[in-house]
């Protein structure tokens, strides 16, 4: 199996920065990382990430159980523009009581070899994905449909990083697919191609609730079905939400000692 090269973290922020055309600085400055993260569509942790700088401790805090949900995606998917952005207005109103957060830590199967494999992995992982949250969310806002261990395998470099998966992983984060592609070499997919407003609104959404509860997610889950009820039994624009939570409740394999048990 072929491996792509893992470039020193330098050289892995130039490329991004090349890819948006900015100068790249090295050490990365406050400045910097902000301009890359708003060119890139990347988070300021991501490029972090990027840099091997670890982020704040409190980028870790979450509660385990919770994380966007397949049913919580799908509804994003399909409401309107202006449902969804009511939707992440309510998301963003939100912060979890104290005591309900606690640090993310690590499973033996999720410490991974270096990579851009790891690295976007680790990248979900700062918003409460493991691999089955970030399976069902890449298929319903991708079509790219992985078993959770497939992903996992991507982390940990046993399945290398193909054209189909960066359309996947660029779609979950809400980035461009030609600056995944400028970061890690990998050719994107012939499908590949710009992110319609509901994926995007969707990966923000995905961002913004990284530190609710469990109850809450599904709060806003209850709050997503009554945004788009109208809109569902008009049709149009949301009419694709029976599809959508078909394929959200084919749960894709676990992974091994699975996590705690989320919505579906």
């Amino acid at each position: 199996m072929e491996t792509l090269p893992y470039p020193e973290p330098d050289v892995r922020l130039a490329r991004l920065a090349g890819a948006v055309g900015l100068p790249a600085v090295w050490p990365p400055t406050e400045e910097f990382l902000g301009g890359l993260a708003q060119r890139t569509g990347l988070r300021a942790h991501d490029l972090l990430l990027v840099a091997d700088i670890p982020p704040p401790e409190t980028a870790w805090f979450m509660d385990e159980t919770a994380g966007a949900s397949s049913s919580l995606v799908a509804r994003s998917l399909a409401l309107p523009s202006s449902g969804r952005r009511l939707l992440r207005t309510r998301a963003r109103s939100l912060t979890a009581p104290t005591g309900t957060l606690t640090p993310w830590q690590p499973r033996p199967y999720e410490q991974y070899p270096p990579g851009f494999g790891s690295l976007l992995l680790r990248m979900l992982a700062l918003r409460n994905l493991n691999w089955s949250g970030t399976a069902k969310a890449m298929c319903l806002m991708s079509g790219v449909c992985k078993a959770a261990s497939t992903i996992g395998a991507v982390g940990r470099g046993a399945k290398p990083l193909d054209g189909e998966m960066l359309d996947g992983f660029a779609a979950t984060l809400g980035v461009p697919v030609a600056v995944l592609a400028e970061l890690t070499g990998v050719r994107p997919s012939a499908d590949g191609r710009e992110h319609p407003p509901e994926v995007l609104d969707t990966a923000a959404l995905i961002w913004e609730i990284r530190h609710l509860t469990w109850d809450q997610e599904g709060d806003l889950t209850v709050y997503a079905e009554e945004l788009g009820k109208d809109a569902w039994q008009e049709g149009g624009e949301a009419s694709t939400l029976p599809a959508l939570l078909s394929c959200a409740a084919q749960d894709p394999r676990p992974e091994p000692l699975s996590p705690p048990a989320r919505r579906g």
